[in-house]
Order: C-alpha cells, then structure tokens, then sequence
C-alpha cells in the first residue's frame, strides 16, 4: 500500500443535518451519524476509513457544530484533539473549509488540503484514492482541483461540471480545465448533458493549496476572508479561541464553495476536474437510499435497522425502522416507511425530494421535539 502523502491533510466538513432523510436523520443525530448502507459502521466512520491512507490518522480534520463534538469523537477515537474544529452555528461550506485552511496552512505554510463531505458513499476505495492523488499533483502546480463523477442517468438533483481540453501535469493523466460550473438542470437539459460526456457530476470534493484556496476567498469574498484570518490568529489559543469564535463566526457569510471560490475560478482558467471512475452517492433522499440498499435489484424490499421486524408480501422500496413494531408491507411498489419513536414518514421513492417539504413545515408550526 502507498505510503501517506507527507504535505496532504484531509479535511471532513460534518455539518447539515440532511432534512430529505427525515425523520430518521435530526439536528442531534445527522445523517453522517447513521449507518445507511448496512456496512456496520457510520458514513463519518467509512469517510475516515477512506482518507486514513491518503493522509494518515494525524492529518484529518472535522469541521462540525459543537452539539456533535462528543458523537463525532465516539466514532472517531484516533482524532487529535487539534483537528476538531468547532463551528457554534452553521455558516456552509465557504467558512467550514476556509476555516480548515485558514489555520492548517499557520501550522504548515506549503500544506494542501482535501474537503471531502462526511455523508458521502463512495466504492471501491482505490478508485477513490488514485483520483485523489491525481488531484493532489494538479493542485500542486497552483490549480484548486475537484472530483468530478461520470453521470449514470440525466439526473436534475446535481450541478454538473464542464470540461474543457486536458490539462498536462505529471502525475494526473486524466486532469482537464473547467470550462464551467452548471446549476441542477431541467430534464431536458440533464439529458443533453448525459449524452454529452464531457459534463461532470459535482460531487463537492475540493483540492487545493491551502493558500491558493484562501487566496482566491480573499479575491471573491474579502469580508469573509478577513473573518477566517481572524480565526486563524486566534485559533490555537485556548484561552483567545472561544471568545474570538463568539464574536467572529455569526458575523461570516453564509456561502458554498462552489460560488466563492469554484466558479470564479473556472472562469479565470484556475480550475481543475479530475474524473473519478468510482461509484459516488450523497444519498441525498430516501429515493437514493432506496436505490443503495436494494444492490440494483427494483423489486425488492430493503430493510434498514438493527432489529428490524418486517413483514414484506410482493412489494417494494424501503423500511428503515428504530423501533421494535412488526411492519407489515403487503402488495405496495416504491414505499418508503421510516419508524421512529416520535414520528413516522411514509411516502414513495417519486415523492422522496419532498420530504424537506415536511421539516419546513415542522418548523412554522414550532414542533421542534421531532427536528
């Protein structure tokens, strides 16, 4: 196995608490928490287990609230204690990632640094790895890179990504420019796209110079950035750190990186893609979990929870249950029931994408005990 990349450090943004997944994923327990794959272990845990020998144990970072401080340590034991970087509310992945940056790159001025999601399924593991390093030589050489995955089907739940001709650097045979970033489509465009293979899925894996990164935040978002340095000078100071944190991080713009920084630099020939020949999901609905858990196989039932008691007759989609009810499906196709102590969601695989629907509405009416 490849020795660990001296001058890399992985970085694990671990926020959001994934609505679409509701109510099996909350506030307290997102969705990086659970086991959605039945592999036993945690998608935070599987997502460490694949950066572990890019980077070693010692050089990943998690950026999550403070509210998961103790469950991200629980399924984390190796994690140094400076690698936990402590949001007190969510500011998206702009200030998470510049944050990582912002104080990796005062402990280590030449370091080049990974975001990679925690919620995120990816196999096989060597795939995943050899696109990385591919993107580690390009960043290298001054371009921020990212992952890009070859689409499977038209898929209007992505933004996609563009490339323009090959980009020559050692050690990266299938890097390219991008051309440009492209929104979640209509259906009539995702098709277009998905005929035309030079469009890319946008997985939200960014890799970088921690300084080029920062750089262009500077270019693009100063107040923000300015925001970050100020964390940074503070942020290996116990004592200075809380206090700075309190004050500095509710004040920061709350934007995605792909607007910041990715865009932008696409436009200014600074972006990098490298295709990853690995399967990739953000199980962003129940839909896609379905899709997951049923190995290909649309007829069948796929069953989720440690102690599941289910009863299936000729029928379809998924049961995720965390109680100890007999459920019983009978003569139903593309079902979704998700039982929990507080709440049951039953819908289909066609309607997953509105379940975000229901947590908003959750939220006007103040029934915050089953957020």
């Amino acid at each position: 196995m490849p020795e660990p990349i001296a001058d890399f450090y992985a970085v694990i943004p671990a926020g959001g608490i994934g609505s679409r997944l509701w109510p099996l994923s909350r506030a307290d327990a997102p969705k990086f928490l659970h086991d959605l794959t039945g592999s036993g272990q945690t998608l935070l845990r599987d997502t460490w287990d694949r950066l572990e020998p890019l980077s070693g144990p010692d050089r990943i970072a998690v950026v999550t609230g403070r509210a998961h401080r103790a469950a991200v340590e629980r399924e984390l034991p190796g994690i140094p204690d400076k690698n936990v970087f402590l949001e007190s509310e969510p500011r998206d992945s702009t200030a998470a990632i510049g944050l990582a940056a912002a104080v990796l790159v005062r402990r280590e001025p030449d370091v080049i640094i990974g975001s990679f999601a925690a919620d995120h399924v990816i196999r096989p593991a060597h795939l995943f790895d050899w696109g990385v390093r591919q993107a580690i030589a390009v960043a290298r050489e001054g371009y921020i890179c990212t992952l890009g995955i070859q689409p499977t089907e038209p898929s209007i739940g992505f933004g996609y990504i563009k490339k323009s001709p090959e980009l020559i650097v050692e050690g990266a045979p299938e890097a390219a420019l991008v051309e440009r970033f492209v929104e979640k489509p209509d259906l009539d465009t995702a098709r277009e796209y998905f005929a035309d293979r030079s469009y890319l899925w946008n997985a939200g894996m960014f890799i970088s110079r921690a300084d080029v990164l920062l750089a262009a935040i500077e270019e693009n978002r100063p107040e923000l950035y300015a925001g970050l340095i100020e964390l940074a000078e503070a942020w290996d100071d116990r004592e200075r750190r809380g206090p700075v944190v309190d004050r500095v991080w509710p004040t920061l713009e709350k934007i995605a990186i792909d607007y910041s920084v990715a865009e932008p630099a696409a436009a200014a020939g600074r972006l990098a893609v490298v295709p990853g020949h690995f399967d990739w999901d953000d199980v962003g609905d129940f839909a896609s979990l379905t899709k997951l858990n049923s190995h290909g196989r649309g007829n069948d039932l796929a069953i989720l929870g440690e102690n599941a008691r289910i009863l299936a007759d000729t029928s379809s989609g998924i049961v995720v249950s965390q109680t100890q009810r007999v459920i019983s499906v009978i003569g139903v196709k593309d079902i979704v029931i998700v039982d929990t102590d507080d709440a049951l969601l039953v819908t289909t695989s066609e309607n997953a994408q509105r379940v975000k629907g229901v947590v908003d509405a959750l939220k006007l009416t103040g029934r915050g005990d089953v957020l």
